[in-house]
This record gives structure tokens, sequence and C-alpha cells, in this order.
């Protein structure tokens, strides 16, 4: 007699038992389906119709009415396209919605990156009246009022300037021109030719034409004052700067050469260069560029070119 016998009905105990994995599809799990997928079917129906151009679906419309009066089922067509034309309008609505809320984040970028500049130019700005040389050129004034009190008056008054011509860039949110960064510059130069006492000579060719252009702040003077830190002040005999300013491919192109000692990258003059790169390339987007060179008679030449552009008359 065989051990191996079961009472009837154990096989389907045994299945009855073997959890909910193993329960037939029924008519609930399929009626989610469909209701999922009818789900699916009227948003993307809805995002089509956001999308879609009143042109298009009026030819849609068009057709559909020729199909419905060749059916002879003119009624439940016209009641979709009312429905249809209800929903555009809506889907419409929300699109130019959501149009709108992306236009005014990208403008929000925009700012945010246009006062992230006008924060570094303030700071560009503020750094370059460096507490040493204020004290260095006041301590030079005072020196000069017991041995020399003309060319101490003379270089107050030229301080003086300086600050006038640097003072309102830091505070106006109009756009620096070329015209007034060479008076900064000018100012500048003239306080250090009278402190290296005749060992600095100076020139500045920039036509009046050019000088309504839009410059960049600060940036000339700081390719002045590299050439004269790096390369005349260490120079026993000094030297000469010159500032040009000329219209190249469409550019505009303004020289600093000097006769000092010649440019040598690991020094300090890298800091100062490449804080000038950088605001370039924030400024311009890679429309502008700093370009170093080696002039025939030595020394070196900065050239910084910008696209060229007539600053608005101020009202």
């Amino acid at each position: 007699m065989s051990t191996d016998q079961r009472s009837p009905g154990s096989d389907g105990a045994s299945e009855r038992r073997s959890g909910p994995d193993s329960q037939p599809y029924g008519p609930r799990q399929a009626l989610s389906q469909i209701r999922s997928g009818l789900v699916a079917m009227w948003w993307g129906f809805f995002d089509w119709l956001a999308v879609v151009s009143w042109k298009t679906l009026l030819l849609v419309f068009f057709l559909g009415l020729i199909l419905a009066g060749i059916l002879n089922r003119p009624t439940p067509f016209l009641l979709f396209i009312v429905v249809s034309a209800i929903i555009k309008i809506v889907a419409g609505g929300k699109r130019k919605a959501e149009r709108t809320a992306s236009e005014a984040t990208k403008r929000a970028d925009t700012e945010q990156l246009e006062r992230a500049v006008l924060e570094a130019r303030m700071e560009a700005l503020q750094a370059q009246i460096e507490p040493h040389f204020l004290f260095n050129t006041l301590a030079s004034i005072d020196e000069l009022i017991r041995t020399d009190p003309p060319r101490a008056s003379m270089m107050q008054q030229t301080l003086i300037r300086y600050l006038r011509s640097a003072m309102p860039q830091m505070r106006e949110s109009s756009r620096p021109t070329l015209g007034q960064q060479v008076d900064l510059s000018r100012a500048f130069l003239e306080i250090m030719a009278m402190r290296m006492e005749g060992r600095l000579q100076t020139a500045i060719n920039v036509p009046d034409g050019l000088k309504s252009a839009v410059f960049p702040s600060m940036m000339l003077q700081t390719l002045v004052e590299n050439a004269i830190k790096h390369g005349l002040e260490p120079k026993p005999e000094g030297g000469r700067v010159e500032i040009r300013a000329e219209i190249v491919d469409g550019q505009l192109a303004v020289h600093v050469l000097d006769t000092g000692l010649g440019f040598k990258p690991q020094s300090e003059t890298g800091v100062g260069l490449a804080n000038v790169r950088e605001r370039l390339k924030v400024l311009y987007n890679g429309r502008a560029e700093l370009i170093i060179s080696v002039p025939p008679a030595g020394g070196t030449c900065a050239t910084i070119k910008v696209p060229y552009e007539i600053a608005p008359a101020s009202t």
C-alpha cells in the first residue's frame, strides 16, 4: 500500500495558502489599469492642446465635422469641440503662466549675475585706492611741505583730482567710459611722477573720438600700476609709460607700454592681470581679452581688447 496518499482537496488547500502573488488577475486590477491609462491619455491630450496652434486645432475640428457628418453623429462631436476649446483656453493659460514663470526665473538669474558683477566691480574699485598708495602719497606730501611747499601743493591737488575721478565711479550706475579711465590714470601718473622725482616720463595718446567708448572701470589703472611697480620702479634710471587707444578689427584696443625691465610671469603682476582676465570673462563672456607682448625695443605692452561700444549719453 502506498504511503503517499493525500486526502481529497489537499492540493487546492495548499494553493489557497500560497499567498497573494498566486491570486488570479481580478476585475479590480483591470479597472485600476484602465483608469491609469485614461488619466495618462487625458493629461497627454491636455498637454497637446496647450502646445498646438489654433490654426491646427481648427483644421482638426473641420475634418472632425466632416467625419461626424458622414457618420451622422454631429451632436457628440460638437460637444467635443466645445470641451476642447475650453480646455485649449485653460491649457493655454497654464502654459503662458509657466512661460512667464520661466522668463521671470531667467530674469532673476540675469539680475543676480549683474549684481555679482557690480559687486565685483565695486570691490575692484575700492581695492585700487589701497591704503599704502594713499599713505605713501600723504607721506610724500608731508615731506614736501617741509622741503618744497609748491611741489607739495601740486601733489595734493593731483591727489584730490585723482580721488574726485575715482569716487564717483564707485557710486554711479552709468557705464564707465574710456575717457573717465584715462583721466583717472593721468592723475595717478602725475602723482607717481612726482614721487619718482623725474624717473618717470608719461605720454597719453587717446583720440578724443574714443573717449566716449565703454571701457571697464579701473582696468586701465591696473595695467599702469603694474607697469610702474614691476617695470619702472625697480629700474634705477626709471623709464616711460605710454597709454594708447585705437580700433582694431571692430574692437577697442587700449595699450599700456612701458620701457621697464620686462614682463615676468612669475611675479606679483600675475595676480592683478589674473583679476583683469577674470573680470573680462565675466563682463564680456569671451568677447574680450588681455594680451601681454614684448615690443621690439624691450619693456612690456599690455593690451585690453573689448567690443567697441559708445556709452549712452547721461541724462
